[in-house]
């Protein structure tokens, strides 16, 4: 990582932030979640904030004001194509990258670049931010090996264009003075897979007054996803699991969020006999959101490849007992036997165990864990986040919130030294 010059001027005055996303809304996902919540948070701050991505439909550049969580923004959006292969994604002219940021940052003169992703946006911005001086800071929420589901390279080439992407992300944060990534266990993977070292574990942090727990008796059985109905998430071994539970329990499934498995997981749901018991809601609004969430009984997470999961974290907001892949970053949230339970990648019976576990338990047991997962998720609120990334951009000392057991533990990290 390179030594950036400290931003100017009085330490407390406004700044002008620069945000990079190579996905933004109106695009669903824990990345474009995160990039949203920022922006807004500092907005509300009193910050003059700037984003960068992709426009969400093919059109020429086109830098506009735009509201995100309640708050303007100017965001500049850049001629964008579909990436055939995936269901929604789109893309930045790579080839148009550099040039774009270039007179995006000469335009805008930010005092620092915050950038989200190294595969487009951020890898141009990175590069001419450094170039001018400013100061760069980085976080990760890609893995490259949930990635090649969306790519023709299958077995020796595989392994092959997932260490060239690890190679690519270390070259480009490499720029930056800090590096972020949301959990302690994605910033361990992000250090093996790029040789950087000194990463910041940041939670991406949650409005947490924003959901409600209701620790009543449930008069029905009620399992629900969220997030993208991808082949990542593993949604099939929910169903799988369900169909294993007595038929006597009751037990319907709501899945929220659309992606290209959905038309095979609604086939699959007929094929076990659930029928009826599985509904698909797509995508919702907020307000069906959180009322499913305080109505469900039990949260369940069968992703192996999540650096945080939001979605996680809104169900713990929201009292939920959570059953999750033992995979990952899912342990730091899911502490196993306190607010829920963990079971092993491709167990499908143990899937189907640890929430019959759940549902059978007395009112009072199941209290506990409600209990405990608004405990751990009070850790990962988001004025913390803001907070932390307030303090890089100032090039400030800061602490990692760390939060694996429930408790804050805090890793003391000098933001100079760690350029």
């Amino acid at each position: 990582m390179t030594d950036d010059p400290h931003v100017s001027g009085s330490p407390d005055r406004p700044l002008r932030i620069l945000i990079g996303c190579d996905t933004f809304g109106p695009d669903v996902n824990g990345a474009a979640k995160f990039a949203e919540h920022l922006a807004a948070g500092m907005v509300e701050r009193g910050h003059e904030v700037h984003v960068v991505a992709p426009g969400a439909e093919r059109g020429p550049n086109v830098t506009r004001t735009e509201v995100h969580e309640g708050q303007k923004m100017t965001v500049h959006r850049l001629r964008s194509w579909r990436w055939r292969p995936h269901p929604w994604l789109r893309y930045a002219l790579p080839w148009r990258i550099e040039a774009n940021a270039a007179r995006i940052l000469d335009t805008v003169r930010p005092d620092v670049v915050h950038f989200q992703s190294h595969i487009v946006v951020g890898r141009g911005l990175a590069r001419q931010a450094a170039k001018r001086g400013i100061r760069v800071i980085g976080t990760n929420h890609f893995m490259p090996e949930n990635a090649m589901q969306f790519t023709p390279f299958i077995g020796p080439l595989h392994d092959m264009v997932v260490r060239a992407l690890w190679r690519a992300a270390g070259r480009t944060f490499g720029i930056a003075a800090e590096v972020t990534t949301p959990t302690l266990k994605a910033a361990q993977y992000f250090e093996k897979c790029t040789d950087l070292d000194k990463v910041h574990a940041i939670s991406c942090g949650l409005h947490v007054e924003n959901y409600t727990a209701d620790l009543t008796p449930r008069s029905e059985n009620v399992v629900l996803f969220l997030g993208r109905v991808e082949a990542e998430k593993h949604i099939d071994e929910l169903l799988r699991a369900v169909a294993l539970l007595d038929d006597a329990l009751a037990v319907t499934v709501e899945i929220i969020g659309d992606g290209e498995q959905r038309h095979a997981l609604e086939k699959l749901a007929v094929e076990l006999g659930l029928g009826e018991r599985v509904h698909f809601a797509g995508y919702a609004t907020d307000e069906y959101l959180r009322a499913q969430l305080t109505r469900a009984s039990v949260f369940a997470m069968p992703s192996r490849a999540e650096l945080q999961s939001i979605a996680t974290m809104e169900a713990m907001a929201s009292g939920l007992p959570v059953v999750g892949a033992n995979a990952m970053a899912l342990p730091h949230l899911i502490h196993d036997g306190e607010n829920g339970y963990l079971y092993e990648p491709g167990d499908i019976e143990g899937f189907a165990e640890r929430l019959r576990r759940i549902l059978t338990m007395p009112h009072d047991e199941r209290v506990a864990l409600q209990r405990d997962s608004l405990r751990i998720v009070s850790g990962h609120d988001i004025r913390r986040t803001l907070d932390t990334f307030e303090d890089l951009y100032r090039g400030r000392p800061v602490t990692d919130p760390v939060v694996d057991t429930g408790v804050i533990t805090v890793i003391e990290r000098d933001a100079e030294a760690a350029g």
